[in-house]
């Protein structure tokens, strides 16, 4: 017996000692683990529910009425081309409830598997990843909404809704960097969990979610594009709604610089407490 559990000790060296040179390979080698998580979410998500993918798509649609009817018709805010007004703010609604969506999640995935993360060793980078392909599959139902405003509204997208998949890379980029930041300050910071939904509630309404960035002042405008957010929103607009100005091209170059260096950081940030977190649970 302890001939076979000092070799399981001795084995369990090896194994991290290899996985830290080897980190990024270990990340192929438990996809399975990556799919596991992804679908066993999934299907907590939607196998259990009344109404299943509705639920995807009642909040962004009774958002999109309320902030119509708000900047639309009573504040009478300008739309983007000829778009209809809640094609305008679905097609923002689209990347931030991604985004917002990813946020909440991933802060709290690590706290959520801290009993498989105490017990097992994986590359703890696969508990977040995995919530954003749960989030990506509500942005793709959601999605399916916007297609059916475009019929009933009879628009049709130009040629730029090719670039579409673009900006959702940067979206997803922008929501796995920040959320990699919160779920690592998490472990270690409990409170910051309170935090997260203010944030998302927050910056629902500093980002062009109702309205487009033409009407913010002119002296703000810098300030305004440091936010990640309004460069993916605006280049959804520009690549679904089209546009004589879709974005200013300084400002996208500011918010997606913002987006690269997010991302990178939190990758950073994220590997260098990673080793502590079992510790910690």
């Amino acid at each position: 017996m302890n001939s076979r559990s000092s070799a399981g000790r001795q084995r369990l060296t090896l194994e991290a000692g290899r996985t830290e040179k080897q980190y990024w390979k270990d990340l192929w080698r438990y996809r399975e683990l990556f799919y596991f998580l992804a679908w066993r979410d999934i299907l907590v998500r939607y196998k259990q529910t009344a109404i299943g993918m509705a639920w995807a798509l009642i909040r962004p649609f009774m958002t999109m009425i309320v902030f119509s009817v708000v900047f639309g018709t009573i504040a009478k805010l300008p739309t983007q081309g000829n778009a209809p007004y809640p094609i305008l703010v679905y097609s923002a609604l689209l990347p931030w409830q991604f985004f917002s969506s990813a946020l909440a999640q991933c802060s709290g995935s690590l706290l959520g598997n801290s009993n498989l993360l105490s017990k097992v060793y994986f590359p703890r980078l696969i508990a977040p990843a995995s919530v954003i392909v749960v989030c990506f599959v509500d942005f793709l139902i959601a999605g399916m909404l916007l297609l059916g405003l475009m019929i009933w509204y009879n628009f049709v997208p130009s040629w730029r809704v090719v670039t579409l998949p673009f900006f959702i890379v940067i979206a997803a980029m922008s929501a796995f960097g920040a959320g990699l930041w919160l779920a690592a300050l998490v472990v270690q910071f409990r409170d910051v969990a309170q935090i997260v939904p203010f944030i998302v509630q927050f910056g629902l309404y500093v980002s062009p979610v109702g309205y487009t960035s033409n009407i913010v002042p002119q002296q703000w405008q810098f300030l305004y594009w440091l936010n990640p957010m309004v460069g993916v929103i605006e280049g959804f607009r520009w690549a679904i709604l089209g546009g004589d100005a879709p974005f200013h091209l300084m400002g996208f170059g500011l918010s997606l610089g913002i987006v690269s260096l997010l991302f990178v950081t939190s990758l950073w940030y994220f590997r260098r407490v990673e080793k502590t977190f079992a510790d910690i649970f």
